[in-house]
């Protein structure tokens, strides 16, 4: 029934605590690693923290987008937040990639929520709701962001996780560098 509706079925595990949510699709590559600086800044602010990166606005129809202004470095306060937004309607160009921390009480708003955009109960509703009782800020992480749910990202991850192996990197990384170079052609290729 959408993601609003599997992050309410972890309300039994959760109870009160603030909590992280991950998404398989998006695999972020950091240093640290992302969801280390999301635990940070929330330590910090003591707010929900949404991972954002900035996206074409002809992509707004792919991402939750978020209405905010700049804070601190890296921080901005957010004011709204909408649902995959036709682009000329996108509040900005800053989009909710996969990385989440939120305090517990967006359960409450998650139960309360009906389906939004694509007949799904949308995560993206209920922390719109959240805002009117509480600061959530979007945080630009470091680091780079792979879309796994694309057969071009889920490739770009896997060669960039593959280079970077403690066992295999160096060798994937020469046979990489030795299909690329120009000279190399289809007849050639091992």
């Amino acid at each position: 029934l959408g993601l609003g509706h599997a992050v309410l079925m972890a309300r039994p595990v959760v109870g009160d605590e603030p909590f992280a949510v991950l998404l398989a699709d998006d695999l972020m590559l950091g240093e640290p690693p992302v969801l280390a600086q999301m635990v940070d800044q929330y330590r910090r602010y003591q707010a929900g923290i949404l991972g954002v990166e900035e996206i074409p606005r002809e992509h707004s129809t792919r991402y939750g987008v978020v209405d905010a202004r700049p804070w601190d470095d890296r921080i901005y306060q957010v004011s709204g937040i909408v649902e995959k937004p036709k682009p000329e309607d996108a509040p900005s160009n800053l989009g909710v990639v996969g990385r989440y921390i939120l305090p517990a009480r967006v359960f409450h708003f998650l139960e309360q929520t009906r389906q939004g955009a694509g007949g799904e109960i949308q995560l993206t509703d209920a922390i719109a709701h959240l805002l009117n009782e509480r600061q959530v800020l979007a945080y630009l992480f470091s680091g780079r962001r792979f879309d796994c749910g694309d057969k071009l990202g889920y490739l770009k991850a896997t060669i960039a996780f593959g280079k970077l192996h403690p066992e295999v990197g160096a060798d994937f990384t020469r046979y990489m560098d030795s299909i690329c170079e120009p000279q190399a052609s289809a007849e050639t290729l091992p």
